[in-house]
């Protein structure tokens, strides 16, 4: 493995470790892994994500499809945190008790903004929902405070 290899493997697995950190997702419980340009979310979806009529709340497929969109282009970008701009959301059939998985990529990269597109199957490896989003790179530096360690 070349050096330049070494170093996009440590950021990929130094963005997990910060994803993995973050105080929200000890109740989501997901898991993570980071590639170029590519990243796959999984949430074990509970009960507790339930609205009333018996399925995952809308709020848990937009938070692993942003998830994924997000860390497939933080791994485009080495120095700082980006930022969402926007997200579209496509809600595609109930989600039950399961397991969630988004699998996202970028599409589209430039200097100032980066284009993903994430797709979420349910546990059976039904398309759940669809979401692309921009991402812009924010000032905020990639450091250990972050949990980028």
């Amino acid at each position: 493995m070349t050096d330049p290899d070494r170093a996009a493997e440590e950021h990929y697995r130094r963005l997990e470790r910060m994803y993995l950190g973050a105080a929200c997702n000890a109740w989501y419980r997901p898991e993570i892994e980071i590639g170029d340009g590519r990243a796959r979310i999984t949430v074990p979806v509970r009960r507790e994500f339930f609205h009333a009529a018996g399925a995952a709340h809308g709020s848990v497929c937009f938070k692993v499809l942003d998830d994924a969109a997000f860390f497939a282009a933080n791994s485009q970008v080495r120095d700082v945190f980006v930022l969402t701009v926007s997200f579209q959301l496509y809600l595609l059939r109930p989600v039950g008790e399961g397991r969630l998985t988004a699998e996202g990529r970028v599409v589209h990269g430039s200097r100032r903004l980066l284009l993903a597109e994430a797709e979420a199957v349910d546990a059976e490896g039904r398309l759940a929902a669809r979401g692309s989003g921009a991402f812009m790179p924010s000032s905020v530096r990639l450091s250990p405070e972050l949990g980028y360690a």
